[in-house]
């Protein structure tokens, strides 16, 4: 449940008993987060294990960094960013493993709209997360996390151009998945 709808001297109490190392304060914490979280770390995961993975580290990580939480900006904020570095480190790990595309066009596709009212959300979400791991991640982080390409570039260690080349593959891939999706409802109609 997200903090906004606790009484604010709870999540303060909270806080505090994580702080101390109250097993029963972590555990509201988690209880209060966990499917968020859960839900941003699909995002950047190559898979359900993965997330869980990701999930795990950034409560620890949450929990060890509490103490410096000052109380700017919603506590709610301050763990999701938690959650996008720990993903972020997860690809960093590999990504000097994977081929990273340069996109000579991008500029053509990054102008193309995505959008389809017949598709839900969930839907469109699956397709991102069937990306190729380095646009899903740059996708995640431009399009759902509002970070710039200069931003995205020095997190993933790559260059803007590579970001924005990325990003542009994944929406092009995004678009051709959606396309073909398309066909298929009005062929059924």
């Amino acid at each position: 449940m997200p903090e906004n709808d606790k009484p604010v001297d709870s999540v303060k109490s909270i806080i505090k008993g994580c702080i101390q190392n109250r097993k029963a304060d972590q555990y509201r914490l988690y209880a209060m987060f966990s499917k968020q979280m859960f839900g941003v770390c699909l995002r950047y995961a190559a898979s359900y294990d993965e997330a869980q993975d990701i999930l795990q580290e950034g409560f620890v990580k949450v929990f060890k960094s509490l103490p410096s939480f000052r109380g700017k900006g919603s506590l709610e904020g301050w763990i999701k960013k938690i959650f996008v570095n720990t993903a972020i480190e997860k690809f960093r790990a590999r990504i000097y493993h994977l081929p990273l595309e340069e996109f000579a066009d991008y500029e053509e596709y990054v102008n193309h709209n995505l959008g389809s009212q017949a598709l839900h959300t969930r839907d469109i979400l699956a397709f991102v997360q069937k990306l190729p791991m380095q646009y899903r991640i740059v996708f995640n982080l431009y399009a759902l996390e509002g970070y710039s390409h200069k931003e995205i570039g020095e997190a993933l260690r790559i260059s803007e151009s590579t970001s924005r080349s990325n990003l542009a593959r994944a929406r092009m891939l995004l678009k051709e998945k959606l396309n073909k999706e398309k066909e298929i409802l009005y062929k059924a109609i």
